[in-house]
């Protein structure tokens, strides 16, 4: 599989937490505290202007984690970066376990259903809480599949590029 170039988007800064250049972050990995294990980080602000930055730490704090940069040391630097996306490289993330993907690297593949019938391409995934969903979409439509296996998602073959449903595709 190639991941040149390829980003997983970890969490982002929600603002400044307290006086010395602290910052409030929300983390989608689990633990929460793990995003803190991956650098380094590819800061994306909200008008698209991109940093990558080392040394990122911290510690969980509530529902939130509180995080440091070298190079934020006030208050208003962290303000600054409320609404910036936290990214890193495919690459720097270890492999998934057998059974397990991440979601980026499903993103692309072709969707077929048992039966053959193309259904798009995987956008992206989300979580419900209940289970994740995968998102397709043709010229005609979207979908959204259950992530479950083996009931809806039969088979993820990276090497053809496909993922196999048993999904009415009029669904």
């Amino acid at each position: 599989m190639n991941d040149t170039g390829r980003r997983i988007l970890l969490g982002r800064v929600l603002g400044a937490f307290g006086l010395r250049g602290e910052l409030k972050l929300e983390s989608w990995t689990e633990p929460r505290p793990a995003i803190f294990r991956y650098q380094p980080w590819i800061l994306r602000d909200p008008q698209g202007v991109e940093r990558e930055v080392r040394g990122a730490r911290g510690k969980e704090s509530g529902k939130y984690l509180i995080g440091h940069l070298p190079d934020v040391l006030d208050r208003d630097a962290a303000e600054a970066m409320r609404g910036t996306e936290i990214y890193i490289p495919r690459a720097a993330m270890p492999p998934p376990k057998p059974g397990e993907y991440y979601w980026v690297d499903l993103e692309g593949l072709r969707v077929v259903n048992v039966d053959g019938t193309p259904m798009g391409v995987v956008t992206h995934l989300f979580s419900t809480g209940a289970n994740d969903v995968l998102v397709t979409r043709d010229d005609s439509r979207e979908r959204m599949i259950p992530f479950v296996q083996p009931q809806y998602v039969t088979s993820v073959d990276f090497e053809a590029g496909v993922v196999t449903v048993d999904w009415d595709p009029d669904f």
